[in-house]
């Protein structure tokens, strides 16, 4: 079979390079921001593929050295700039073994470019100072490969379906954003004095709490913060929750939406509701994308606008969202 004309080029050039029927194993490999979006990447793969697959820290995935990545291994890793050396190290390591490697990165030219079998490029905001369209994110991208994969291996041939969603996706986060102004407005005041936020998601919503937790709450903002799984809350986490804790919950449409229901009750029942911020997907109007789509598209939703409350925090906190660090790009380490 051949992938849609509207599938990225680089996409294309890369899975149909590919013996798809060799491929027994995926990894997705990556750090921080970008490790992010490796897990609803394997949420699509699970729903749709019986293909077996495994998310890595970049460096963890060479020190533990899986046994399963050998010559029918497809290794998929991103690097926003393609300058993190743990991920470049991490393509190095994959082809050694005879993995078929595939790079997400912004630059060409860049180190985990030269590293990899293919390249397939995408587009942020920092590249151009400008909003980009969410069908040309690193999300897209993604999942893209994932579905084309699908395709590709004898699984239901979604891959035009999955174009016409994600061209629908932009106008979707534009009305998300308008939908939730009031919210952030209300909140952002009470959780810019916060010490500790948390942040609460499951299924394909976790990375994007994650990605909240880590590369936006303590990296850009220095607020304490974890992302928690929605069920793993139950496991121990829930201890924490009192009337003054502040907590994020997402709550996503995909099949794991039901243990966020569990969570947001337990959170109302023993927190305050000034503080458990709620986004919840089944309240915006995602015209466009198809059922089968929604409950992947809405994590990129939950970061993007979230990302705007972030910048009405940092307003507050008079904290530069990225000239505010510390260490990050700044010394070696």
């Amino acid at each position: 079979m051949s992938l849609p004309s509207t599938f990225d080029p680089g996409v294309v050039a890369a899975l149909s390079a590919l013996d798809a029927n060799s491929v027994k194993h995926v990894f997705f490999v990556a750090c921080g921001g970008s490790l992010s979006i490796m897990h609803p990447a394997k949420f699509l793969l699970d729903q749709h593929s019986p293909l077996p697959s495994d998310v890595y820290n970049a460096a963890e995935f060479v020190a533990r050295a899986p046994r399963s990545l050998d010559k029918s291994s497809l290794v998929i890793l991103c690097s926003m700039t393609g300058t993190t050396k743990e991920t470049t190290a991490a393509a190095e390591f994959a082809r050694a073994k005879g993995a078929t490697t595939i790079g997400l990165t912004v630059e060409p030219a860049s180190p985990l470019a030269k590293a990899v079998d293919h390249v397939v490029g995408f587009e942020a905001p920092y590249t151009t100072g400008v909003p980009i369209d969410a069908k040309d994110s690193n999300y897209s991208r993604i999942y893209q490969i994932v579905m084309g994969l699908v395709a590709l291996t004898g699984g239901e041939n979604l891959t035009e379906t999955l174009i016409d969603s994600l061209c629908a996706l932009q106008p979707a986060i534009d009305r998300a954003h308008a939908a939730f102004a009031p919210i952030f407005e209300d909140y952002a005041p009470r959780f810019a004095k916060q010490d500790v936020i948390y942040t609460v998601a499951s299924g394909a919503s976790f990375g994007a709490a994650y990605s909240f937790a880590i590369c936006v709450l303590m990296e850009m903002q220095w607020i304490n913060s974890q992302a928690i799984h929605a069920n793993e809350f139950f496991h121990g986490p829930f201890e924490v929750l009192d009337k003054d804790r502040s907590f994020i919950l997402l709550k996503g449409i995909d099949s794991t939406r039901p243990l966020e229901e569990r969570a947001d009750v337990f959170l109302h029942r023993f927190g305050s509701a000034e503080n458990i911020l709620v986004l919840d997907a089944e309240k915006l109007n995602l015209s466009g994308i198809d059922p089968r789509f929604r409950g992947n598209v809405v994590p990129l939703i939950f970061f993007d606008t979230l990302w705007r409350f972030a910048y009405k925090i940092a307003d507050l906190r008079k904290h530069e969202m990225l000239a505010g660090r510390r260490y990050m790009k700044k010394i070696s380490y």
